[in-house]
């Protein structure tokens, strides 16, 4: 079949690279002499990394072997890591969490209502109580229990899991266990987290009354990459809600749970959209 024939597919390409002149121009000239035709285009060069960022969109007829084929080419010529995806293909996602069912609940919603480009392939849980809720949503549920004498073995079949189920992300949806450095390492970059923004201010249990009783004006959420420093992996997004003194502990537990929502779909979506990409301890975010 030659090219004419090909029905043209929408294409994501993502790069980062060494800061150097003519990088778009080689980038747009590429694609052009393989007809694609750029519908979205973003770069932003860090002049403190000296690394370039670039997001692109393209439709075009070449099949993925000879985009590929170029592409490696050009990466090899500039030093580029890059990435090509179908866009909107759905990323195939592994949900962790805990007990406290809000994160995967919104998350699995959205990917029905709202066209989350997500694949809810799997819950793996410590505990059973987010096993209805996987149920109801179609997604099988697994309970991997936890404890310190189990710890290897739990994180070894997890692996087994992301491994079998062909798993591109893992989100931890208030999943209440740390990982080890051996997991952040396996999954680098591939493990979005979401936590209480009162860290590390307001360590251990019932952060929100710690911080009813120190009379907070601000409550937040962020999601981060997950590496094995504690809560400081890569920021992607970060969302707040103001406060005041009328504001009951269970109401700053709701409004949380609300600003933890809406971090994690954001950071999840862009993420799966190929919109973010890691600038050493910082990500670029192309929205």
């Amino acid at each position: 079949m030659s090219s004419a024939t090909i029905e043209p597919t929408h294409w994501v390409l993502s790069l980062s690279c060494p800061d150097r002149p003519g990088i778009v121009h080689a980038v747009a000239g590429l694609l052009a002499e393989l007809g694609g035709n750029i519908t979205e285009s973003q770069q932003f060069g860090d002049p403190l990394s000296g690394l370039f960022f670039m997001r692109v969109q393209v439709t075009a007829s070449a099949p993925r072997e000879a985009l590929t084929a170029a592409l490696e080419s050009l990466g090899d010529e500039f030093g580029m890591q890059w990435s090509l995806d179908v866009v909107g293909r759905p990323m195939r996602t592994l949900v962790m969490g805990s007990t406290a069912a809000h994160c995967l609940n919104d998350l699995a919603f959205r990917q029905r209502s709202e066209n989350l480009p997500v694949d809810l392939v799997a819950v793996v849980s410590n505990h059973t109580a987010l096993e209805p809720l996987a149920g109801f949503y179609g997604i099988p549920f697994h309970h991997v229990p936890v404890t310190a004498a189990t710890k290897a073995q739990a994180e070894a079949r997890l692996l087994e899991l992301v491994a079998e189920l062909d798993v591109e992300l893992v989100v931890l949806a208030r999943y209440m266990q740390i990982l080890s450095d051996d997991l952040c390492r396996a999954l680098q970059g591939r493990v979005i987290n979401i936590h209480h923004s009162f860290l590390p201010s307001f360590k251990g249990a019932r952060p929100y009354a710690q911080a009813h009783d120190r009379g907070v004006k601000l409550i937040g959420a962020t999601a981060h990459y997950v590496t094995g420093d504690l809560d400081e992996g890569p920021i992607i997004e970060q969302d707040v809600e103001r406060v005041d003194h009328s504001r009951a502990v269970e109401d700053l537990v709701a409004l949380g749970q609300d600003v933890e929502r809406r971090a994690l779909a954001r950071a999840v979506r862009w993420h799966a959209e190929h919109r973010v990409l890691l600038d050493g301890h910082r990500t670029i975010v192309f929205k």
